[in-house]
């Protein structure tokens, strides 16, 4: 029979264990939040490492990136961010991939919204939310989709403009707005919602990189591999995203 180890060198073990766990500081684009959230224990129970988020809108979270902002992975809510930051010196060459595709909806708690072309033609409506399409993919989707239904000049005295995402859909749910754009996964499952072909706007590819101040981190790279897995592709999926 073999001996149990003196409590001693058990202790031991679970000191070095607890020293080789790790945190990796990821900056999330705010679409993809539930995700996110659905994420991290699974990491946490695969590898032993621990995950902490920020949330917002891509190109703010890249240009604290820029300024020095302690993030080791960027999970940016376009392909362009993480190519640039590639660029720019930030990323780590040969890190980006695809983690995810995104889709865009019209979305509405006060107005059927199921035909949304004819809701946005006929414009029965005051305020019209969307995200900022300078710093957050899906906003810069939504002012694509309108000018390519010719409605862009028309509508822009009416737009509402969140700073991500996240607001922007609380701009709808609060009234400050009766519809407004938002990523399809923050709307999954809710009635009276149209997706928006997308043929109306480039595609809304999310790309992830790891940064350079996450280079050395073995929970970055550890979740970097995770995002690949097939745990991790089926909790995305469920999400209401397409993945590559």
């Amino acid at each position: 029979m073999v001996s149990a180890l003196p409590a001693a060198i058990v202790s031991g073990l679970l000191l070095v264990g607890a020293a080789q766990a790790e945190t990796v500081s990821v900056a999330v684009a705010a679409n993809f939040i539930k995700a996110a959230e659905g994420l991290q224990p699974i990491f946490a129970a695969k590898t032993g490492h621990q995950v902490a988020y920020s949330f917002g809108a891509t190109g703010v979270l890249y240009a604290q990136a820029m300024q020095g902002g302690p993030f080791d992975v960027l999970l940016a809510g376009d392909d362009m961010r993480p190519a640039q930051a590639v660029a720019d010196g930030i990323g780590v060459e040969g890190t980006v991939f695809t983690y995810a595709i995104g889709a865009l909806a019209l979305y509405s708690i006060s107005l059927d919204v199921r035909d949304g072309e004819a809701v946005l033609k006929q414009g029965d409506f005051d305020r019209l939310a969307i995200a900022d399409p300078q710093t957050a993919p899906y906003g810069r989707a939504a002012a694509e989709t309108l000018a390519a239904l010719g409605l862009l000049d028309e509508l822009t005295p009416l737009l509402v403009t969140g700073e991500n995402i996240s607001q922007t859909l609380q701009f709808i749910e609060s009234g400050n707005a009766e519809l407004g754009f938002v990523a399809a996964s923050q709307v999954l499952g809710r009635p009276g919602v149209w997706l928006v072909p997308g043929d109306l706007h480039e595609p809304i590819r999310q790309d992830a990189v790891l940064l350079k101040a996450g280079e050395a981190n073995p929970a970055a790279l550890a979740f970097m591999d995770f995002l690949k897995s097939d745990a991790a592709v089926a909790v995305i999926q469920a999400a209401g995203y397409e993945v590559e």
